[in-house]
């Protein structure tokens, strides 16, 4: 039978039963020869097909060894410009011994006589992809098998699934879509499609409200596909921040189905919360004093009234339906992580996540001794980057600050305070800062009775309860200043009142 005249029915019929024949030994590993077969035959027969399945097939993704080589000399001729056609392959392949096997030359010649139309050939490139994907997952079955059945492997059940994560995640990043160009039409449209939604959206918001109105002002809320670093020094307030946009988004989810009858986000968001150095109790404690201005020092010591406890009891009624997963495992790798996201994903829906905070992310098992802390950050910062863009939501990481903040007399953070701030700042579409002053000026409190202290405690006043994100870098937008009120008894960012909003401060 012609070659040409089985189709991608055909392929895909062999493709469903893993075989060709029910007499070979190899027909039990998913594998298509006529797949092979047909793609190498349009590639000798058009050498433009090639630019249109380069990007989703190459050499090492042919079961077939022969194929291998064959496919391998195209690309090679191709891509030097030349014309590879079977003549050209004959003299290369004429000695030899493995083709000749096959039939020789004449199967260059068979190849392209049986050609099917170039038109189908990308449908043959993704089923050639996907089956040497299922044969990565095999080979990688049985190394996890192999290895958890060794009795001299001294790595721990732990370790062995950490590694195996990251294998998975590794051909999970290797089988990804790539969409590869976009016609600019579509593209334009998409961005016509945001600006008419920001438009008609409540306070003009392109992105996801963070529920503090000066923020939303300057970032355009939190957009799609965005790596957005939020930084401080410890006691500045990171945390707090990212569990109060959090809470705000999950508190507004609102879904309708549209018009293929899919639940999707119309307003606020489902969020998953990675906490990395807190307790999900931890956690859960502060959203309670929140919502139920309860302190939460008073909370954790058991220090409340009667009226507090309902009141508690009351909030954490209302809010323990909010879309908000926590996921609180300590030094979880970034492959990990995005294995989770995406199984958060796929099985409830997913529209933002949190990572607290970034420095206290893995590699993963592709890290060794000699890779230094840098490269292995960005690998997390690349991989975050990544999974925001694959899941298309905004990804908000938490990030440490290093100490040569608190040697300069101005401690309000620059972005070459970022510890390995080069790929961090580098990948972050958005660097903003946490800045408090009064957590420093209320450490330099001069001698009761003196005029530095009367000016101090003025400085305090003005100072109390207020608190500045700084954003360093964005990429869709200005950078600048913006004000919030901060209340420590409840880690509780706010909107300050707009004559506070530009009053005081630098």
């Amino acid at each position: 039978m012609r070659l040409s005249n089985l189709g991608i029915k055909k392929a895909m019929a062999v493709n469903s039963n893993y075989q060709e024949s029910p007499k070979s030994d190899l027909d039990s590993t998913p594998q298509s020869q006529e797949a092979e077969q047909a793609l190498l035959g349009a590639l000798l027969y058009d050498n433009e097909v090639y630019h249109r399945v380069s990007g989703i097939v190459k050499a090492k993704h042919f079961y077939n060894p022969i194929h291998v080589r064959i496919f391998d000399s195209i690309a090679v001729l191709i891509e030097r410009g030349n014309l590879a056609d079977a003549i050209v392959l004959k003299n290369r392949f004429s000695q030899d011994e493995t083709l000749v096997d096959i039939g020789g030359v004449e199967y260059l010649a068979l190849l392209l006589d049986n050609a099917p139309s170039s038109s189908a050939a990308p449908e043959y490139a993704k089923l050639i992809f996907d089956l040497a994907i299922r044969r990565e997952l095999i080979r990688l079955g049985d190394e996890i098998k192999n290895e958890a059945t060794n009795p001299d492997n001294e790595a721990d059940a732990h370790k062995q699934i950490i590694k195996a994560e990251g294998q998975l995640y590794n051909l999970a990043e290797l089988g990804g879509t790539q969409n590869g160009f976009i016609d600019f039409q579509k593209a334009l449209i998409k961005s016509i499609e945001m600006a008419s939604a920001a438009f008609t959206r409540d306070g003009h918001l392109s992105g996801t409200s963070t529920g503090f109105i000066d923020l939303d002002r300057q970032l355009g809320g939190m957009h799609r596909s965005d790596l957005i670093i939020l930084a401080g020094r410890p006691s500045m307030g990171k945390t707090s921040l990212a569990t109060n946009i959090a809470f705000n988004i999950a508190k507004k989810y609102k879904s309708e189905k549209d018009d293929n009858g899919i639940e999707k986000t119309s307003e606020g968001g489902i969020v998953g919360f990675f906490s990395l150095e807190m307790s999900s109790e931890q956690l859960a404690t502060r959203l309670l004093s929140e919502h139920s201005q309860v302190p939460s020092h008073k909370i954790r010591r058991g220090d409340i009234t009667v009226e507090q406890y309902e009141h508690m009891r009351d909030s954490a009624d209302e809010i323990s339906s909010l879309p908000l997963h926590i996921d609180d495992t300590g030094g979880i790798s970034i492959g990990a992580l995005s294995a989770r996201a995406r199984r958060l994903k796929r099985m409830i829906g997913l529209d933002m996540i949190v990572v607290d905070y970034l420095q206290l992310l893995t590699g993963g098992a592709g890290m060794n001794n000699s890779t230094n802390r840098v490269q292995e950050v960005s690998m997390i910062t690349q991989g975050l980057k990544s999974l925001a863009k694959e899941l298309d939501i905004p990804i908000l990481a938490l990030a440490q600050l290093s100490r040569q903040v608190e040697q300069r007399e101005d401690k309000r953070p620059q972005l070459s305070d970022l510890r390995e701030s080069g790929s961090i700042e580098q990948d972050a579409d958005v660097v903003m800062f946490v800045y408090r002053e009064e957590y420093y000026l209320a450490r330099s409190e001069p001698s009761e009775g003196t005029e530095e202290h009367l000016k101090w405690q003025e400085d305090m006043e003005q100072l109390h309860g207020k608190a500045e994100i700084i954003i360093g870098k964005q990429r869709h937008g200005p950078i600048g200043t913006v004000k919030l009120s901060f209340n420590p008894d409840l880690t509780k960012f706010g909107n300050l009142a707009p004559d506070d909003r530009f009053s005081g401060g630098h």
